[in-house]
């Protein structure tokens, strides 16, 4: 594949592996964390939800009009935290598959940012 001129505004959909974000105790139990990462090919918008020992992380976009989801930083959580949710237009995720299970785009998904814990750390896979 030929090189395309790259520009800072390039919003990227995928990391590669290996990246350590940080310590688990970064993400609060129960709750939700963007991240933003400089690449040279471009920026990723993501956000990791943590449930106890596992988190689940997901590209910061709605597959209903390709919006973030929060309006308010780390905010992607319904009132009870038991599901994702899209400020914008109301739709709600589950947390360990990123499929729509309320609101405008029910049966669509959010896109995976692949993550995983490895020795109490964050790490991109």
């Amino acid at each position: 594949m030929p090189d395309e001129p790259k520009s800072d505004l390039t919003r990227l959909t995928a990391t590669p592996p290996g990246i350590t974000l940080g310590p688990l105790d970064l993400i609060p139990n129960g709750s939700a964390r963007n991240f933003v990462l400089e690449m040279k090919a471009g920026r990723f918008h993501g956000f990791i939800v943590r449930q106890g020992d596992a988190v689940f992380g997901y590209v910061d976009r709605c597959p209903h009009m390709g919006l973030p989801l929060a309006q308010k930083l780390d905010d992607y959580l319904s009132e009870d935290g038991s599901l994702i949710a899209c400020d914008w237009h109301g739709a709600l995720f589950e947390i360990d598959s990123g499929r729509c299970v309320g609101g405008p785009c029910v049966g669509a998904r959010l896109q995976g940012w692949p993550v995983t814990i490895a020795d109490g750390r964050i790490v991109t896979a």
